[in-house]
């Protein structure tokens, strides 16, 4: 049963129940049965169409909760109606799917979960850590956002910076999560800039393909991360920075500044930097202050405070940490790194096996014990 093939078809599937007439509540839910129908018959008799098979299952469970419910015996005609037998037709709708979720009855916050849950893949654990709360308390937000959504016609699709907003975390669970949905969001954001004539659409394409093309070289051969001043910068891909950077040029050109656009010009300028020696740290803090003034983000402002560990010496960006929550996540990893630079040893040893405690994966866990350990050995 091949996991990652479900998964590429889930969002067409969802598509083909709404168009036929399904609410997206009572959809999304038939194609999970058919979802977990198919992990459990396909590695015993795989199907000779998989997305037909899938809208199949699905439609029919859909009919049959409609079948149940007696506040919905209307839609019992619909049985008539059950997709025939045979390949179905290949219609990509998960950007359409993008901009349903994003409904004007639902506030922006609710749109961006229920969209990551529904389409793109990410479980509620992953979609609370985005958020920065509880899992609880997202899995209630999914819900409420699921119940106001219920039964109404999707013919109201919502705005773009909603559908940027899910993209952006889509690729950012992609790029640094376990699940590899970076390429998926790269491509749905390439048609979504092929469709609309947007600065902030071109500034988030800009930013994926800028972090994306250094992906090769984030890895050791052994799994282990690699931090962007280690990592060989022959291995990054120069044709993806070549065209990031050319998009990133023409949307501030435009002068419309925006959140991605200030995002990916402090990733245009790592890039640019023939060594991380010659990052130029003062303009990045520059652009973190644009991006502070504009989103007013905590994670902005931690990432500010490494920038001016760089620019300015580690003291410096001790004091813009001090200024900040010491429970946002990577805290303390950034107070260990800015510590290790400030010389002191012992402390950022105990840091970096603080901040591992606190890892949000694996691969970070063994990356920050590692740190530790070589502190630790250098005191020994």
């Amino acid at each position: 049963m091949n996991e990652a093939l479900i998964r590429s078809l889930t969002p067409s599937v969802l598509g083909v129940l709404v168009r036929r007439g399904a609410d997206f509540a009572a959809a999304e839910d038939a194609v999970q049965d058919a979802l977990i129908e198919a992990v459990r018959v396909w590695s015993a008799d795989p199907p000779r169409d998989p997305k037909g098979w899938l809208v199949t299952v699905a439609w029919r469970r859909f009919l049959d909760a409609t079948r149940a419910d007696a506040a919905r015996r209307r839609r019992e005609d619909l049985v008539d109606e059950e997709p025939p037998p045979g390949p179905t037709p290949a219609v990509d709708d998960t950007l359409q799917l993008y901009f349903l979720c994003a409904h004007p009855s639902l506030t922006p916050s609710s749109a961006v979960a229920l969209t990551l849950r529904a389409v793109g893949g990410l479980t509620t654990r992953q979609i609370a850590q985005a958020y920065l709360v509880p899992e609880a308390t997202m899995a209630q937000r999914i819900s409420r956002a699921k119940r106001t959504v219920s039964g109404v016609r999707f013919d109201q699709p919502g705005d773009v910076a909603t559908v940027l907003r899910v993209l952006y975390l889509v690729f950012n669970e992609g790029y640094f999560g376990d699940v590899d949905l970076a390429a998926e969001a790269i491509r749905l954001t390439r048609q979504l800039a092929a469709a609309i004539d947007h600065p902030e659409v071109a500034g988030l394409l800009a930013l994926m393909l800028l972090h994306h093309a250094r992906r090769a070289a984030r890895r050791a051969p052994d799994g282990s991360l690699v931090p962007l001043a280690a990592q060989d910068r022959g291995r990054w891909d120069t044709a993806l920075i070549a065209e990031g950077v050319g998009i990133l040029q023409a949307a501030l050109a435009r002068d419309r500044l925006g959140e991605f656009q200030a995002q990916a010009a402090v990733a245009a300028l790592h890039a640019d930097a023939p060594t991380a020696e010659e990052t130029d740290w003062v303009q990045i803090v520059e652009w973190y202050d644009e991006l502070a003034r504009l989103t007013d983000s905590p994670i902005v402002r931690l990432n500010r405070a490494v920038a001016v560990g760089e620019a300015d010496g580690p003291r410096a960006g001790l004091a813009a940490l001090a200024a900040l929550d010491d429970a946002l996540p990577r805290y303390t990893a950034v107070a260990a790194y800015l510590h290790e630079r400030d010389g002191s040893v012992a402390k950022a040893a105990r840091l970096y096996a603080e901040a591992a405690q606190k890892a949000a994966n694996l691969a970070e866990r063994d990356h920050l014990n590692r740190q530790a350990a070589r502190l630790n050995a250098l005191r020994s």
